[in-house]
């Protein structure tokens, strides 16, 4: 486990668990019962979706939807939940929510994006490209523990500091994907 503190905030990463997924289900479970026939599909993304990579303890999920409209209609029944309702948060035509546990700490960060979005390939790419290719999640894992090494540590300077290998990444991913050599 790496865990960097700094004045601004903590990041920690940790090895791969098994209960992710498990997080993963029961959350998807509870957004097909809120967004019912909205929902089109829903995924678990981000490094917690990926075994043998170190990730931040925050389950990632991306909700395929046909309208983002009924999604804010259904907003106020998800904050009962538990979830806090950023809207768009810096990604046009993205329903962003985030979820905290009993300490405080974010434990899950579901993304919503309307058939058709690109960021929906992207990040399905992405995770199938690293699940494929064990050799990448390690670079990866090793990209995010050398990012955390620059101090003082806040939250754009840690995706700063990976931005340029998942840029690059992201490219073969999607090619790779789109290639059909993914799941």
């Amino acid at each position: 486990m790496a865990r960097f503190l700094s004045c601004t905030i903590a990041i920690e990463l940790v090895p791969y668990n098994a209960n992710w997924g498990l997080a993963f289900t029961h959350e998807a479970t509870v957004w097909r019962q809120v967004l019912g026939d909205n929902l089109v599909a829903i995924h678990h993304i981000g490094s917690t979706a990926i075994p043998a990579i170190l990730a931040k303890p925050v389950v990632d999920i991306l909700g395929v939807v046909s309208d983002l409209a009924a999604v804010d209609e259904a907003t106020p029944r998800l904050e009962v939940l538990g979830y806090i309702a950023k809207g768009e948060n810096g990604i046009p035509r993205r329903r962003y929510f985030q979820k905290k546990d009993v300490t405080g700490a974010h434990s899950h960060h579901v993304h919503l994006f309307a058939v058709g979005a690109d960021p929906i390939e992207h990040h399905l790419a992405f995770r199938d490209y690293l699940r494929a290719h064990p050799a990448a999640a390690a670079r990866y894992s090793q990209v995010k523990v050398l990012a955390l090494a620059n101090q003082p540590l806040t939250r754009q300077a840690y995706q700063d500091a990976k931005g340029p290998f998942i840029t690059a990444l992201q490219a073969e991913a999607v090619a790779w994907y789109r290639r059909g050599d993914g799941y």
